[in-house]
């Protein structure tokens, strides 16, 4: 029994630990929570893709390239949490539309959050079409195709961008090296290969910058771009195209940005909300299943200062939906501890002991307990992997919680009862593990 008890007292204080570094780590704050854009304010964008020249079978590859290469760029800047994924919408003609939404938590300044995005070039290597003998200097970017095949090599090939000198002593230029990755290194030696002799135009956003005569083949998947750069000019492309070229190009059409006001009330009513939801459980287990309900709101409670601690720790980004999952997953956690006490109830009506009615009622409950919450994390884990952001903050949170409240559930709480005993059949006893208006 002192075991049980010591053990009782270890869950406790661990728990109590907890609860304390969570209220510590807020105030100071040492380690705070990662709140998403609704909750902490920021900027969403949401961008339409030119996809018209890629061949239908490279449409989700290039849109894979376009999200890594936008979130590298932002990630760069230092924007906390960035979240940029691809999306298909439908255009105003009706017809579907690739687009990439990004959304920078704590950039409530829409012009900086565009500006992250829109200084990312969009680099292009052409071949002037056949027949093709004079291009007009200020050809539009409307009419490229009509001069120009489509991309042979973009931005999504690229490896790396070097600044360099070329040329004799004295009169060396500014030129930016490029690295091409394995496919764009096959690629660029094909079209070297089989177009010796013919220009090739190097574009940075829909600008030509250089259109040199392919005088042999290159297969070590090397490009020289030159174009009259200054030092620093040829610097700054070389930055920028090592910040990400984008493999399409790319279009704002819809900016929405959300307060730290608005993400600060957010917040309060979360926090007010899952208050509520607390002290409802814990005057209804108290009040309809006395003792072991009180224990088990004390479970309930270590089960909280754990779900907070991971969240700082793993960090999981709350969101509005993910503080409801959360809140929902504290319903949850005391729904194995009905089961048992149900159970319990059971075995001590057909006439055995406390101690007997406890363990019995856990064994009993437990086949349950395990299908239930084992359902809840198939569903989770389901709207996990299909959902959008959205949903999968909320799925995670949720399946987090199913799991965790099923341990407090089966430890925790069975730790505090079993510490308890009581092993007398007094009248008292049966009242204290009673439930509702009946002994």
């Amino acid at each position: 029994m002192v075991q049980k008890r010591v053990a009782a007292l270890v869950v406790l204080l661990v728990g109590v630990g907890m609860g304390y570094f969570v209220f510590a780590s807020q105030t100071k704050p040492i380690l705070p929570f990662k709140l998403g854009l609704d909750l902490s304010g920021g900027t969403q964008l949401v961008y339409r893709a030119d996809v018209s020249n890629i061949p239908s079978a490279d449409v989700a590859d290039s849109m894979a390239a376009l999200r890594d290469t936008i979130e590298r760029r932002v990630n760069t800047f230092g924007v906390s949490e960035p979240l940029v994924e691809t999306q298909k919408g439908g255009g105003v003609t009706g017809t579907s539309e690739q687009r990439l939404l990004v959304e920078l938590p704590g950039v409530t300044d829409t012009q900086k959050a565009v500006s992250l995005i829109g200084q990312t070039p969009v680099l292009e290597f052409r071949l002037v079409k056949a027949g093709i003998e004079t291009i007009p200097p200020d050809v539009a970017t409307s009419s490229l195709d009509q001069y120009f095949e489509p991309a042979a090599i973009t931005g999504k090939h690229l490896e790396s961008a070097q600044l360099q000198f070329q040329g004799q002593t004295g009169l060396n230029q500014a030129v930016v090296v490029l690295k091409f990755d394995a496919e764009g290194t096959k690629i660029f030696a094909d079209i070297t290969k089989n177009n010796i002799g013919s220009p090739m135009a190097i574009f940075l956003d829909g600008t030509v910058i250089s259109a040199p005569i392919i005088q042999d083949s290159i297969p070590d998947g090397t490009a020289v771009v030159s174009g009259n750069f200054t030092p620093e000019s040829a610097k700054e492309l070389a930055r920028n195209l090592n910040y990400g070229a984008l493999p399409v190009s790319i279009e704002l059409i819809q900016t929405q940005t959300v307060s730290a006001t608005l993400g600060g009330q957010a917040v309060a009513q979360g926090i007010m909300a899952g208050l509520v939801g607390v002290v409802a459980v814990i005057l209804f287990m108290v009040l309809w299943y006395r003792l072991p309900g009180a224990l088990a709101s004390i479970a309930l409670l270590v089960y909280i200062a754990v779900m907070l601690a991971l969240f700082m720790l793993i960090p999981v980004t709350l969101t509005a939906a993910s503080i409801a999952a959360f809140i929902l997953s504290i319903g949850m956690a005391v729904d194995a501890n009905i089961l048992i006490f149900e159970r319990t109830r059971e075995e001590l009506k057909s006439g055995k002991g406390i101690e007997e009615a406890i363990s019995d009622g856990f064994g009993r409950a437990w086949p349950s307990i395990r299908d239930s919450n084992v359902s809840s994390i198939i569903t989770a884990v389901i709207l996990f992997w299909f959902g959008t952001s959205l949903i999968r903050g909320f799925a995670l949170v949720f399946g987090l919680g199913v799991i965790v409240s099923m341990l407090t559930a089966i430890t925790v709480s069975r730790t505090f009862l079993k510490a308890l005993g009581i092993r007398s059949k007094t009248g008292a006893t049966r009242f204290l593990f009673g439930s509702g208006v009946t002994h």
